[in-house]
């Protein structure tokens, strides 16, 4: 703008207000279409952002309307709503608990205080905003949005959204550096070019000096000096590269955006580019490999196989009551029954709604099951203990249901029900015969579940004081059944799982399933290749894993593919031993529990309809349908935002070295530049602007997944780039400055006025010079890739930036020349400008048969001084 300023001030002193206000005219237009287009972009992408936050904070919850679960968004809850809380929930509104088993909040975000509060019908208040610690309840919702603790506090907070990723802050010290380096430069042409001037050296077109020391008014010599400072200004203009940050800013809401249609909603902006570098995905099974769509395919009750597993005939009528009253009151689900025979709606985990659905095959009646006995006591199943039990009071006794792990909850039996509905002990012969059950379920990949009970003398129970200290005794119960639940494999998960391989990134399984059961996944998964993979360290338990020391876990953390058994610590162990061998590290998780490994995983990956709230929070990207294709999606689109920023340097650096080394060089030898304040804005424009638009909205393609990651610290600008970059700028500055050189006379112009020739020529070099970068945009799409072309008619955008930078340069030759000091080129020198831009296309295709080192430059040339300062040293 001061370059503008100066410009329209000297023109309308020298030509008047007619014909003087164009130069400085123009270039203030210039500037102000730069600024609104680079405003409006970056305005666009702020919206994006926002309307992604708002995504991220719309949780979806069950409520309980007209007696039926029904799923509904957090925005959607209503006063009278009952809403059902389990571990891992976040209670989405102030309300008072109606019923509820050994239910605890975390309040810390509400109240700071760090300790768990137990909720009963003496502190039934519960506040929108904390976590459930532990046990289940139902919530009466008594007041929501502002009028909730939570909103009144959230009302006078307002999110901070600019995080800014540590690719953005790398590419800030990279513009800050070209920018000094441009203002240098631009210093040294501005002494350079006023010694000249006022030391008699500028010539005006027919030869004669600007400035005669003693005879040229100061008048002349101020306007003579304005037009220096014009130039230094131009070439600061052309220097500071303002478009890295806003290419940053495009590439990560475009692949957001992108990744939001992929199923991957990204909570944190570094975990885009973070993703693109993961050597290693530690994923959960059940979900995420898996469909998460249980049927219950065998069963075993009364010391034998039930085929099908749902045949009641074959079921004792004692052992029959007791799984329909252990199946109806150990579970978080529950079962609605529409008017009209409509089909049964049964909501809980998967795995509940297995069992729950197996019940219902048995003849069970879930609404008279509950309501014939109480529950007085529950502990909820958790991850650490793989079990889950409730204490329920029937008439004159009391009953304790377990129900969990088929290998743990066998170990706490001691003995059966028989066929003749008698209970006998569990002798060797039968337990071996339990345990190959398990074994053969796990192996043909079902997930086994065993269901027990105990009587208890009703004495024993103790008082309503004391229960929620309770632990509900786990030994010497009686096996009532064990099942086998069938999960399939996700379809296409193999695909996903072969893909990533060949990227680089090596998958692991960890689960808390059994370990057969594990092996089995994993080998129609593709983790595992085949059965001599299946063998120790690859295939592993948590708590041997555990038990190892902190070295030997580091040693062998790198050759497991399969974890079993494993409980969230042991995920937890696994992450840091990964970590600390130097890999980026990605995680699923669904649990509660697993929220300390998310947050140390470098990123974590919740699921979106199995992930409670508090794994949700600890993560980085949520995974809205819990599959892993879409896992591996997510990688692609890292790769793609960091090959995308690399693109935009590479045709940056090109266009800023090569217009500054054609400037400085004709302003230090002829006094003059052939690109004027103009068209360098106009070149900035299609560079910065335009240029981020088209080159930071190309697609992930195949190509990206046959690379190995990027590492932590790989130099932005590689070795590849650098020499595609300085075969390009070579070729510009080469040809640019022969035609400002000698363009008279290659171009026949020696029969036209100085003058002329000068604007003939110097309009030309501006014209091949736009067509060098038309061109020059299409070799950075593929930078170590031959066919440049490949693909891009399926980015429109990219396709309608070209096309419109030419149009518009078409229009600013024929028309707009008195604006761009430009005049009209006959069509045999716009075919030489087009020409001239077409050689760089074959130039950059012959130019990546020039083999490269792999190591970064960087690296080597720091090699060399470390070996130089060592050698000092030495003598």
């Amino acid at each position: 703008m001061v370059a503008a300023a100066a410009s329209l001030a000297l023109g309308i002193k020298t030509e008047g207000i007619k014909e003087g206000w164009y130069d400085g005219g123009s270039i203030a237009l210039a500037v102000i279409i730069v600024i609104v287009v680079t405003a409006v972009s970056d305005y666009k992408q702020s919206l994006q952002f926002q309307n992604l936050n708002e995504e991220k904070q719309n949780i979806q919850i069950e409520v309980v309307r007209g007696g039926r679960r029904i799923p509904v968004s957090i925005f959607d809850v209503v006063v009278g709503d009952v809403v059902p809380l389990k571990i891992g929930d976040q209670v989405p509104a102030d309300g008072i608990l109606i019923s509820g088993q050994s239910l605890a909040l975390d309040e810390s975000s509400m109240t700071g205080e760090s300790k768990i509060v137990r909720k009963d019908s003496k502190s039934p208040f519960l506040m929108s905003g904390c976590k459930v610690a532990d046990g289940y309840g139902m919530m009466l919702v008594v007041g929501v949005g502002i009028n909730t603790e939570w909103g009144l506090l959230m009302a006078s907070i307002t999110e901070d959204n600019g995080e800014e990723t540590p690719l953005q802050v790398r590419l800030n010290g990279v513009a800050t550096f070209i920018g000094i380096v441009g203002l240098t430069v631009a210093l040294l042409v501005l002494i350079v070019l006023m010694i000249r001037f006022f030391t008699g050296h500028t010539y005006k077109p027919d030869g004669s000096p600007q400035f005669t020391a003693g005879k040229t008014k100061v008048g002349k010599a101020v306007d003579g000096a304005i037009k220096i400072f014009t130039i230094a200004v131009t070439i600061v203009v052309v220097a500071v590269p303002e478009g890295l940050p806003l290419a940053v800013t495009l590439t990560l809401a475009y692949s957001m955006r992108k990744m939001m249609a992929d199923k991957a909603l990204v909570r944190r902006l570094s975990a885009c580019e973070t993703m693109g570098s993961a050597t290693t995905i530690c994923s959960d099974k059940t979900g995420t490999l898996t469909l998460n769509q249980m049927t219950v395919v065998e069963a075993y009750i009364s010391g034998k196989k039930i085929d099908p597993p749902d045949d009641r005939s074959e079921v004792p009528p004692t052992v029959l009551s007791l799984l329909h009253e252990g199946v109806g009151l150990n579970t978080t689900g529950s079962v609605f029954v529409p008017q009209g025979g409509a089909a049964v709606e049964i909501s809980g985990s998967p795995t509940e709604k297995a069992i729950l659905q197996w019940g219902l095959n048995l003849g069970m009646n879930f609404d008279a099951v509950r309501s014939e006995a109480s529950i007085i006591h529950a502990f909820p199943f958790n991850s650490e203990k793989k079990r889950g039990g409730v204490a329920v009071k029937l008439d004159s006794e009391v009953h304790l249901h377990w129900k969990g792990a088929a290998e743990i909850v066998l170990s706490c039996c001691t003995s059966f029900i028989d066929e003749n509905g008698s209970v006998v002990p569990l002798g060797d012969d039968k337990m071996s015969f339990f345990k190959e059950a398990i074994g053969n379920m796990a192996a043909s990949s079902l997930r086994c579940v065993a269901i027990a009970y105990r009587p208890y003398e009703v004495e024993k129970v103790p008082t309503e004081e004391e229960i929620d200290h309770w632990e509900i005794p786990e030994g010497d119960l009686i096996l009532l059944a064990i099942v086998g639940i069938k999960d399939p494999c996700r379809p296409g998960v193999r695909d996903a799982v072969q893909l990533c391989i060949d990227a680089g990134v090596k998958v692991r399984m960890v689960t808390g399933d059994n370990l057969q059961t594990a092996r089995a996944i994993a080998l129609e998964c593709g983790i595992l290749r085949s059965d001599a993979d299946a063998t120790e360290p690859n295939l592993i338990e948590g708590k041997r894993f555990r038990a190892m020391s902190e070295e030997d876990r580091k040693n062998v953390a790198d050759k497991i593919s399969v974890m079993g058994r494993s409980s969230p610590n042991d995920k937890l162990l696994l992450v840091q031993a990964l970590r600390s061998n130097g890999h980026v590290v990605a995680v699923t998780g669904d649990g509660t529990n697993d929220a300390p490994a998310l947050h140390e995983a470098d990123i974590g990956l919740a699921m979106g309809i199995a992930g409670t709230e508090v794994a949700k929070e600890s993560s980085d990207i949520i995974i809205l349908d819990d599959n892993f294709a879409s896992v591996v999606k997510v990688v692609r689109w890292g790769r793609s935002v960091y090959a995308n920023i690399q693109k935009f340097i590479q045709f940056q650096l090109t266009v800023n070295v090569a217009a500054l080394i054609i400037n400085v060089v004709a302003a230090v030898t002829a006094g003059d530049v052939p690109l004027n304040a103009v068209q360098l804005l106009w070149v900035n424009l299609i560079m910065d602007t335009l240029g981020a638009l088209a080159l930071a909205t190309e697609p992930p393609t195949d190509h990206l997944m046959r690379r190995n990651p990027v590492g932590r610290r790989e130099p932005l600008v590689t070795n590849i780039m650098w020499r595609n970059l300085l075969i390009q700028a070579l070729y510009q500055v080469s040809v640019l400055l022969v035609l400002n050189f000698r363009g008279k006379q290659i171009l026949h112009l020696e029969h036209e006025t100085s003058a002329r020739a000068i604007e003939v020529k110097n309009t030309l070099i501006f014209n091949a010079f736009v067509f060098c970068q038309v061109f020059n945009e299409f070799n950075a799409r593929k930078p170590d890739e031959m066919n440049v072309f490949k693909g891009v008619l399926r980015n429109r955008l990219f396709v309608s930036i070209v096309g419109l930078t030419v149009v518009l340069q078409v229009i600013i030759i024929f028309f707009l020349g008195k604006f761009t000091s430009t005049v009209r080129l006959s069509w045999q020198l716009w075919l030489v400008s087009i020409v001239i831009g077409v050689i760089s296309w074959p130039l950059a295709v012959l130019g990546k048969l020039i083999p490269v080192p792999e190591k970064p430059f960087s690296e080597y040339f720091s090699e060399k001084l470390l070996k130089r300062r060592n050698r000092q040293e030495c003598s």
